[in-house]
């Protein structure tokens, strides 16, 4: 058995080895010729106050003491194998179908959208000239949104599955391992497409299939169990288990399942604007004035308040990074973020998001799945309509927005697609706009400097969770009423990111692998 301890170092001693070991081992109290091997297990930046730190677990291996390496993918050639039809290669998709090479069963997996390379057409005919392609764009082709929006992979889901089964797959596909040890762990959007790429080829090597371009249109069930698809509204194909990972912007699925009299509820979710600050004044601010550190990387922040009886929080904040037009339909805008693996860009952005669940939305109706998304819907169109109906967003200084006062000028932003100065209280609902003056005022307390004109908002950040969930049996992870369909990730309401996707994926896949070994 292991010996863990924890030591905290100055930044320029980060990788200093001789030091870290040193220090580590007058920790634990042991010589150094009673140790075999010893590695860094986990690191992590402590900015709570001056000097920052870097806090790092070190694990040591005495003698005689053996580590159990276990491969982290363990694949079968599946060719001849039960087929277990995959909706969609997000995270979730993807995992799932590496889970099914480890489990014996042969994955078929359908996306919409076009290769992880092909892709990058589309997203710079959003960025250029302003057109949205419905089934290739930032949310949707392989790899999901994850791809081209950031790559962060920390998630609190540590009770869901195997996280480190999660990372480790990442890096055996080409990550880099410091992802396995960093708090917050990293990608990049420059780096995931090699790594998505390699995932492809060995789903497709071991005897899976990927195939793009291929959009699930209907569904056929008999006697509560699935049967069969159809796929691009022509070739039907018989399936008695599909994994329904579509991720939360794909609203043509809700409308088919609830057309086809399939449950589906709406839930709680999140809306609000994303922000643009300078990353120079974050960084100055999180870390005590000491900036220019160079050991130190970009600081992120994670702010919340509760606000007239409302959440109000940052989300999937990119330290470094660039604001991205996420639309997947033409009459609408949306922003997210994302960061290049370096987070070398002088900007500093985030989500400033409102919780809210179906009972504060004034169209309220028990019952109405789509309420939420109903809400979701109008302000994104309210907001593309304010910008001139383009993939330009409208925006507003910080101050001017609490002010309420339209910016006469902007300093330059990431947000390529272009912004137009309006007065966001005029365009976002009053249960938004005003919890977020609110709110940034109290984070204005919490980091001084951060309340200033110089920061930039950019509406909506609205992609933030699915406005619908798609119940199902929490023992099986069925549908609760249709067998054989499994509701998967975030599209479901079951996931919030990469790796809580990705281990969504693996758990749906896992019972599937259950029941087929079950009738066997």
């Amino acid at each position: 058995m292991s010996t863990l301890v924890q030591i905290n170092v100055l930044p320029h001693q980060v990788e200093d080895e001789d030091y870290i070991a040193e220090a580590a081992l007058a920790k634990a109290k042991l010589r150094t010729d009673e140790v075999r091997e010893w590695n860094i297990r986990k690191r992590s930046i402590d900015a709570r106050k001056s000097p920052v730190k870097i806090s790092l677990q070190i694990e040591f291996w005495k003698l005689g003491e053996e580590r159990s390496d276990i491969p982290p993918f363990v694949p079968q050639d599946v060719s001849n194998a039960k087929e277990v039809a995959i909706i969609g290669a997000g995270p979730s998709g993807l995992y799932a179908a590496l889970r099914a090479i480890e489990g014996g069963l042969k994955p078929i997996v359908f996306e919409r959208g076009k290769d992880v390379r092909a892709r990058r057409r589309d997203l710079a005919a959003i960025n250029k000239d302003h057109i949205v392609n419905p089934d290739s764009n930032y949310c949707f082709g392989e790899g999901g949104a994850g791809t081209y929006s950031d790559g962060k992979l920390y998630t609190r889901s540590k009770k869901r599955g195997n996280v480190l089964k999660a990372l480790q797959w990442f890096v055996h596909f080409g990550a880099v391992e410091d992802i396995l040890v960093n708090a917050h762990p990293h990608i990049g959007t420059n780096k995931l497409p090699k790594i998505i790429v390699a995932m492809r080829e060995a789903i497709i090597d071991h005897g899976g299939e990927v195939r793009f371009n291929t959009k699930l249109t209907d569904l056929k069930v008999e006697d509560n169990a699935i049967k069969a698809i159809q796929l691009n509204n022509e070739e039907w194909l018989e399936y008695d288990n599909v994994i329904l990972a579509t991720g939360h912007s794909a609203r043509d699925i809700f409308y088919l399942l609830h057309k086809r009299n399939i449950k589906i509820e709406t839930k709680p979710f999140a809306i609000g604007v994303r922000i643009e600050h300078q990353q120079e004044l974050i960084d100055h601010i999180q870390y005590h004035g000491d900036s220019d550190n160079s050991y130190l990387p970009p600081a992120s922040y994670s702010l919340v308040e509760q606000v007239d009886g409302m959440g109000v929080y940052s989300f999937c904040m990119c330290p470094g990074g660039i604001i991205a037009p996420c639309a997947t339909a033409q009459e609408e805008v949306v922003t997210n973020g994302w960061s290049p693996s370096k987070r070398d860009n002088p900007y500093s952005n985030s989500g400033i998001v409102v919780s809210v669940t179906p009972e504060d939305l004034p169209n309220y109706k028990e019952g109405d799945p789509f309420v939420c998304l109903d809400f979701q819907k109008k302000v994104e169109r309210d907001c593309w309509e304010a910008a001139g109906k383009t993939q330009a967003v409208p925006a507003q200084r910080m101050r001017d927005f609490i002010d309420g006062r339209v910016s006469k000028d902007f300093p330059k932003t990431s947000y390529q697609p272009g912004i137009v100065s309006v007065d966001l209280n005029t365009v976002l609902p009053p249960l938004i706009a005003k919890r977020l003056k609110k709110a940034f005022m109290a984070y204005g307390r919490k980091m001084k400097g951060y309340l200033t004109n110089d920061a930039v908002l950019h509406a909506p950040e609205s992609r933030t969770s699915s406005p619908i969930s798609i119940p199902r049996d929490p023992e099986t992870l069925e549908h609760i009423e249709v067998k054989g369909l499994y509701p998967c990730a975030e599209g479901a309401g079951y996931a919030g990111g990469i790796i809580s996707a990705a281990i969504d994926g693996i758990n749906c896949v896992d019972k599937v692998i259950e029941k087929v070994k079950s009738q066997d």
